[in-house]
C-alpha cells in the first residue's frame, strides 16, 4: 500500500507491505524492516531494527498527533485511494474553526486574540457535567478571533474561536 505522510510539515512517501507478521517499509525509496504489535487501542509497540519504541496516538480536532516518547508529531496519512484525504490536504489551509464538542461553559481562555499557537495548543477549557476539557488548536497559526467568553454557555459545535 502506497500512502502520503506528513510529519511536522514535511512530506514523505510511504509504502508498506506485511508478510507473516512481518511488516516491510518503504521511506521515500529506502527499505526499513519493522516488527509492530498493537499493545491497545491507540498504541503500538514498534520494532525498528535493535530499538524499540511505544507510539501512542491521538485526534486532536481534527488533527492526528503521535507520541513517540515524549516527542509529539502532527501526522497526515494520505491515501491515493481516498476521496476523503483529498479534501482533507485543502481543508488544512485558510482559517478553521475550532468548536465545542459537548455543550458546557467556558471556565478559562488560554490565549488572546492575535496570539500564535502551535497545533495542539489549548485555546479554551469547556466545563462539562463536572469535568473540565481542554480545547486544542487544530493546527498552527494565529488566533483571528475569539466568539467566546470565560463564564458564557456553549452548545456543542458552537464555535469558540478561529484560527488562521
Amino acid at each position: 500500500m502506497l500512502y502520503g505522510v506528513s510529519i511536522d510539515g514535511k512530506s514523505y512517501r510511504l509504502e508498506l507491505s506485511c508478510t507473516n507478521s512481518r511488516w516491510s517499509c518503504h521511506i521515500e525509496g529506502r527499505e526499513v524492516e519493522l516488527e509492530v504489535v498493537l499493545v491497545r487501542p491507540d498504541v503500538l509497540s514498534l520494532r525498528v531494527g535493535n530499538l524499540a519504541y511505544e507510539v501512542k496516538s491521538e485526534r486532536v480536532a481534527n488533527d492526528l498527533q503521535l507520541w513517540v516518547g515524549d516527542n509529539r508529531f502532527v501526522v497526515e496519512v494520505r491515501d491515493p485511494r481516498s476521496l476523503r484525504s483529498r479534501s482533507r490536504a485543502a481543508d488544512d489551509h485558510g482559517p478553521r474553526k475550532i468548536t465545542a464538542p459537548m455543550p458546557g461553559k467556558v471556565v478559562r481562555l488560554l490565549v488572546h486574540e492575535g496570539e500564535d499557537v502551535e497545533a495542539g495548543a489549548g485555546i479554551a477549557v469547556v466545563e462539562a457535567m463536572k469535568m473540565q476539557n481542554e480545547i486544542k488548536s487544530p493546527k498552527k497559526g494565529t488566533v483571528q478571533k475569539l466568539l467566546v467568553s470565560e463564564g458564557a454557555p456553549v452548545n456543542a459545535g458552537d464555535i469558540l474561536a478561529i484560527v488562521e
